[in-house]
């Protein structure tokens, strides 16, 4: 991208989570689904985000919150993330229970005094074995091996960092979790078991999840709601009973993202989508749908009852 330009790579996206509910949210790599994880954690630049808004349950905006905010009472604590590529974001002198530790002794404990208004109390040290018993209880939650625990990340298959990677963010027990590709490098029965704890982890307490995948197949195993992403915008948000059972998705993307399975039609959606930096001015999927027409080209749809497709 030449010097000065940019990008819109996410732009009305819009949906509401809501207590013990699990959003999976589906769509080809570059679509914009993990800036959007990123951005609800303020973890792009600080001009990055230009416009909306991000609102947790008591009205605190993810967005326009400054970094010590975020870093002090919402990473972890209220809004807990297993990030894409874990072994680059887990240090690589540490073993994978060192991590834990460190991560059980910061958001773990009774709380002891307040720092002062807005800002989270200082927790007592927990004592050396209930450390260790909480960090290999947040490993077993993950399906991670109490045998590779004193591991160091350069030591780990892909599948076991990205165990590693769930455990940790397992550990603060956050209302909102973002998954980010969690099931990335697993065997279909780590896919199951993982799947099956992010959602056990949901219905607790009334915990939310939002899950980025590729994997269509987990995402019928544990979400409520699908939302379809295609060239930074949703263009279908529906729920998961419907979009995969009857009567099916209505936006021809989301109909070519379930034909494409093995299990189903086995055909892949033709084409590739645009670059984010030249959108074409009508809707950015109708050079590879049959069904578009001159008004598909000229005029972007807007996301209405839940679908953003002129015939849909």
């Amino acid at each position: 991208m030449p010097a000065g330009r940019y990008v819109e790579a996410v732009t009305n996206a819009t949906f509401t989570l809501a207590p013990g509910e699990s959003l999976a949210l589906v769509g080809e790599s570059g679509c914009g689904k993990s800036v959007l994880a990123s951005a609800l954690l303020g973890l792009l630049p600080g001009n990055a985000e230009t416009a909306g808004s991000a609102r947790l349950a008591d009205g605190l905006d993810l967005l326009a919150a400054d970094e010590r905010t975020l870093a002090r009472t919402v990473r972890g604590r209220r809004v807990g993330l297993v990030p894409q590529s874990p072994a680059a974001h887990l240090t690589p002198v540490r073993t994978v229970r060192a991590h834990l530790e460190e991560t059980v002794r910061e958001l773990v404990g009774p709380a002891a005094a307040s720092d002062g208004p807005g800002r989270p109390a200082r927790r007592e040290r927990p004592r050396r074995t209930a450390l260790r018993a909480a960090a290999e209880a947040a490993a077993g939650r993950a399906a991670f091996p109490s045998s590779h625990l004193d591991r160091h990340p350069h030591e780990l298959s892909g599948g076991l960092a990205q165990r590693a990677a769930t455990a940790l963010a397992l550990v603060g027990e956050a209302p909102l979790l973002l998954a980010d590709e969690p099931t990335t490098g697993l065997d279909r029965d780590l896919v199951e078991r993982t799947v099956d704890e992010l959602r056990a982890h949901t219905r607790a307490d009334g915990r939310a999840l939002l899950m980025i995948t590729h994997d269509l197949a987990a995402a019928e195993r544990i979400a409520d709601t699908v939302a379809v992403m295609y060239a930074g915008r949703i263009v279908e948000i529906t729920p998961a009973a419907a979009f995969f059972g009857g009567p099916g998705p209505r936006h021809p993307y989301a109909r070519g993202l379930l034909d494409a399975l093995p299990e189903r039609a086995f055909t892949p959606v033709p084409g590739a989508p645009p670059e984010l930096g030249a959108l074409p001015p009508g809707c950015a999927f109708a050079a590879r749908c049959a069904a578009a027409d001159p008004l598909c080209r000229t005029r972007r749809p807007a996301l209405t009852e839940g679908v953003a497709c002129h015939h849909a």
